[in-house]
Order: structure tokens, then sequence, then C-alpha cells
């Protein structure tokens, strides 16, 4: 009887497959029409007599359909890899487990050696990003079975960094290029040291943020990325969630008190002889802690193979705050001569994926230039020149050209390095005449506020219309990050670059009224909330 089921089982996902195929090579459209692949999985679950809206309550039931939610539109190579007894059985022990990364090693030991490894490769499928998928889904339709079986549920990352700085990361690296050197520079320390802290210096915008994402991208590293305007910068969430990242990877057992030297030299004996941990942290500069020992509590010794991928602004001295006299150190500052025409190279390559490849962007760039008559080398130079190395101006100008906002200027014309920038478009957006207050204002509230808030709780304070609100954060989108937080939307400044040249101007302006008021209708918003 047994066998029976399981033959009828293999019958069923089998077919499911082979309808997802069927649709497969026509369905690139569904893709972009997200209405349309909705009612393409509907059709194919009714085609296999299950209800759209109650799944089924079995283990088996809740897989199959879990497939034909994920597999409309998916690559061949995928779905036959789901339809795999193997990969059925390693993805349920690692569900039961809350084990994601052992399905993510069972999987890649399934595959090797097999045609099926070298299609991926081929096709340039991100296997991990495609696994995580099909599990996050698994869960939605095991929660909505409501059946006790699936519980508890687990936390479905496959990655040993935390999903929490899984967006982060990939916006970060959507249009990464060069910064070779700087890699091959950490590659050496590693094998020069049996241990160190390795720190990148530069300044705003030059792309430390992007080079610690990409390492971590790349190589699946442990890391945290201080952010100064969401309040992620403070010593115990760093710890809280290193000690998570390191306890997933290494299976480490009862560490949930332990400070970080000690959970280091636990992880230290469970590292392969030819292996080494990286530990990446962005942004130091931008860590809240009271005076007195290393920023975020770093140890001041680390065990054999244990590294730090460390970033951070330039500093004073006093400002250093990285104390390890045993332990090997080396900074790499991308302003330094030596790296400058490097640097200029990496921000030429970036202006020519905006110029040649960047779909977005790359005709109406073109068409800017050719209204010019400048050649595309005259164009990469000169911007290369304006932006003094920084990718943050770039990000900001190259998308500002296509979009129409210099159509009155020259090449030459173009602002001068990013903190021009921003006082050119300050400037441009008419932000220091009278009428304008009520945006300003509204600017500075996220400035002083310190942490992301509701465009409510912006309209609240500011005493205007919810709509008038948002009207003004759509004209500053680029410039503010958007976030959903416990299903709410809420707004925070995108760059610490912009923060800085903000506050500037609140130094700048500090006699004026209006500052003065930024703060006491704050404050009389949160007190009225406390009462």
């Amino acid at each position: 009887m047994y066998k029976l089921s399981l033959l009828l089982a293999k019958m069923n996902i089998d077919l499911v497959v082979n309808a997802l195929k069927s649709i497969a090579k026509p369905a690139a459209s569904l893709v972009i029409n997200q209405a349309q692949r909705n009612e393409t999985v509907v059709r194919t679950l009714k085609q296999f007599n299950f209800d759209p809206v109650q799944p089924p309550k079995d283990v088996e039931g809740v897989y199959v359909y879990s497939l034909i939610e994920y597999g409309v539109d998916k690559q061949e190579v995928l779905l036959n890899l789901f339809r795999e007894r193997e990969i059925k059985n390693a993805f349920w022990s690692a569900y039961t487990s809350n084990n994601p990364l052992g399905f993510y090693k069972e999987v890649e030991k399934f595959l090797q050696g097999k045609d099926s490894e070298f299609d991926i490769r081929l096709m340039r499928i991100e296997l991990r990003s495609q696994l995580e998928e099909f599990g996050e889904i698994f869960i939605k339709v095991a929660k909505k079975s409501k059946s006790k079986e699936f519980e508890p549920f687990p936390e479905w990352n496959l990655d040993e960094y935390s999903a929490e700085f899984k967006s982060l990361i990939k916006e970060k690296i959507r249009s990464f290029c060069g910064r070779q050197f700087v890699f091959d520079a950490f590659k050496q320390f590693c094998k020069k040291n049996r241990s160190g802290y390795f720190t990148v210096v530069g300044d705003a915008g030059m792309g430390k943020s992007t080079i610690a994402a990409k390492y971590v991208w790349d190589n699946k590293s442990p890391c945290y990325f201080n952010i100064r305007q969401t309040s992620s910068n403070r010593t115990e969430l760093f710890l809280e969630s290193i000690r998570k990242q390191l306890s997933k990877r290494y299976q480490l057992q009862n560490v949930e008190k332990a400070n970080l030297a000690d959970l280091l030299e636990q992880v230290s004996k469970k590292i392969p002889v030819s292996e080494r941990l990286v530990i990446v942290v962005d942004a130091l500069d931008e860590v809240e802690q009271e005076a007195g020992g290393n920023l975020l509590d770093l140890p001041t010794a680390l065990p054999e193979g244990v590294y730090f991928l460390l970033t951070r602004r330039p500093y004073t001295i006093d400002k250093k705050r990285l104390s390890a006299p045993d332990v090997p150190m080396e900074e790499l500052d991308l302003r330094a001569n030596d790296y400058v025409n490097l640097s200029r190279e990496d921000i030429k390559k970036y202006i020519g994926l905006f110029l040649n490849v960047d779909e977005d962007h790359n005709k109406a760039l073109r068409q800017w230039i050719q209204v010019r008559n400048i050649s595309d080398n005259d164009f990469v130079e000169q911007v290369a020149t304006k932006s003094e190395n920084n990718f943050m101006y770039l990000r900001y100008v190259l998308p500002g050209i296509a979009k129409g906002d210099y159509q009155d200027l020259s090449l030459k014309e173009l602002p001068d390095g990013l903190q021009d920038y921003y006082q050119v478009h300050w400037g441009r957006m008419g932000m220091d005449a009278k009428p304008q207050e009520v945006k300003v204002f509204i600017l500075f509230i996220l400035v002083e506020i310190g942490t992301p808030i509701t465009w409510k709780m912006i309209a609240d304070i500011a005493k205007q219309e919810e709509y008038d609100v948002q009207s003004v954060l759509d004209e500053w989108v680029e410039y503010l990050k958007e976030q959903d937080i416990k299903g709410e939307i809420c707004h925070s400044i995108y760059h610490a670059s912009f923060l800085d040249f903000l506050k500037a101007k609140r130094v700048l302006d500090s006699k004026r009224k209006l500052f003065q008021e930024v703060n006491q209708r704050i404050a009389d918003y949160l007190i009225g909330k406390m009462a």
C-alpha cells in the first residue's frame, strides 16, 4: 500500500511538471505581467483539482501545490530538479529541522557531476535564490493550509548572513563594477596573516558599502551594516545579529549570552584547516557607542583563521577606537594616490554601464550627448572628472541627465563633486525661497527624528495635509529610503552624505525660527503620543 501511494505521488508530480513545462516556453511575458501569471497559476491549480483558496493539509499535496505556484515561467532544469524524490526528501528534512542551509548543501551534492549542474551554470541561474524562493512559497502555502503538521514554521534563509540585509545587498550590487584592487589587497592580507582586521577607508559616496555588499554576496560571509538613519548602529544589535549568523552557520549551541570574543573562540574550533571566516562590518563611523573600548566591542585578540573586513569614513586618531596590539591590521584608503587612477578607471566603467547597458537610462543619455555634439569618450572622461571619483554623485547625476534635469546645462556646467551637486540641486528646486519652507520643514523632520517614520506622522508633526506631505516626499524620492516596517510604509534619508548636507544647512541656518520650530513640533508630537 505504501509503495502504491509513493507511485501515485510520483505520477502526480510528473503530470504537474509536464504541465508546467508546456507553459514555460511562452511564459516569458508572464514575468512582466503579474496578473497574467497569477491567472495561469490559478488555472493550473484547478487543472489538478486544487482549491486556489484553500490548499491541502498533507505534505505531498502542499509540495505539489507550492511547485505549481513557484514553477510557472521557471526553466525546465529547475522543474526537473524539484520533481526528484531525493530533493523532496531533503527539503522536508531541512524544513522540519529548521536547517535551510542543509537543503542547499544537499542539492549541491545531488547535482554534482550531473548534466543539470552544467545547465544551471550555463544559464547563470542563481540556485541559492531559487531554492529560497521555493521554500518561501512552501511556507506561505503551509500557513494557508492551517495544518499543525507544518508547525513550527522555519526561518527560510539560505544565506549565512542575516535576512535583514538582503534587500540592501541586492540594491548595492545591482550596478556593481570594478574595485578588484580592493578585493586583491584583502586577499593578499589574508594570505600573509593568520587573522586580522582589514579596513577600507573612503569619503561618503566612494562605494565602501557597495564593496562590503559585493564581498558578502560573492562569499556569503556573515555581515553587519551599520545604518544611522534606522538606528541599526548599536553594539547590542551588532552582537545579536552576528551571534545568530554564526550559530546558524556552525550549528553552535548555548551561545545566547556569549560575547563576541568567546563566540569567535568557539567558531575557530569548527573552521576547517583549509578555510577562513571573514566577517564584514560596514560603516564603523556610523556606530553609536559610549566612549571607551573598541567600536562594537571588536575583540583585542582574534583566533587563527578569523578576519574582519571593515569599512569606514576617514577619522582622526581619537575616533579610531580599534586597538588590538597583537592582531595584524591594514588599511586601504580609497583616496590615496596609489588608488586614484584605479578608482577613476572603475568610475569610467560605471559611466559606461549607464551609457551602453542600462536600459532605463542609456537612450536618454545618448540623446543628451548627441544634442550637445559630445563624443562618448569625452562624456565619460569629463563626467568622471566631475564626479571626483564618487559613485554616489553618478547615482544621482546620470539618472538626472536622463530625466531631463539638466537640459539647460552644458557638460562643463554640471556640478563638481557630490556636495556641489547637492547644493546645485537644492538651488534648482528653489528650496531657499520663502514659498518652499514647507518642503524644507518636512525634510528637516526626517533629519531630526533620526528614525524611519510614516508620511502620516510627518503630516501630524508638520501640521500639513497628508496629500501635501506625500507630494513633497515624491519630489525627493531619489534621496529618501522607503521601507515596510510592521506593515507601514516609512521614510528616512537614503544616504549619509545627503544627511550630512542637510545637517550642514541646519547649522548654517540655526538662528532661523523655522528650524527651531521643527524640534519644538517633534517634541510636542512625542509628548502628545505619550500622554
